[in-house]
């Protein structure tokens, strides 16, 4: 049964990687935790899990032709400034915290989505 829950939510996690170009955390970080990790390793144990999801999505992207490199490049200095932040304050936010951040990201994305 453990095994099956890593088949579904891998999938889930690859599936929506692929279509949105996030949110397979969403779905990784909740199923760590039921496994027993706390939410600071479930979220960093989280971005190990979609950084090899996140690059086959990336490669057949480009190889159809979908990236636009030039936009790419001018976002990934200040993005890769950002993981940095992230992770030196990962471990300095109580969980509490955390869960309610994390949250609050995910209401607010899905609020801005629906009123699209």
């Amino acid at each position: 049964m453990k095994k099956l829950k890593f088949i579904v939510t891998g999938a889930a996690a690859g599936l929506l990687n692929g279509l949105f170009g996030a949110g397979g955390g969403m779905v990784v970080v909740p199923m760590l935790q039921r496994d027993g990790l706390s939410a600071q390793r479930a979220h960093a144990t989280s971005i190990a899990v979609i950084l090899p999801l996140s690059i086959a999505s990336s490669l057949l992207y480009l190889t159809r032709g979908y990236i636009d490199l030039a936009a790419a490049a001018r976002f990934i200095p200040f993005g890769l400034f950002g993981a940095w932040l992230g992770t030196l304050l990962l471990p300095r936010i109580k969980t509490v915290w955390l869960h309610r951040i994390f949250g609050a990201i995910v209401l607010y994305s899905a609020v801005r989505l629906l009123l699209q």
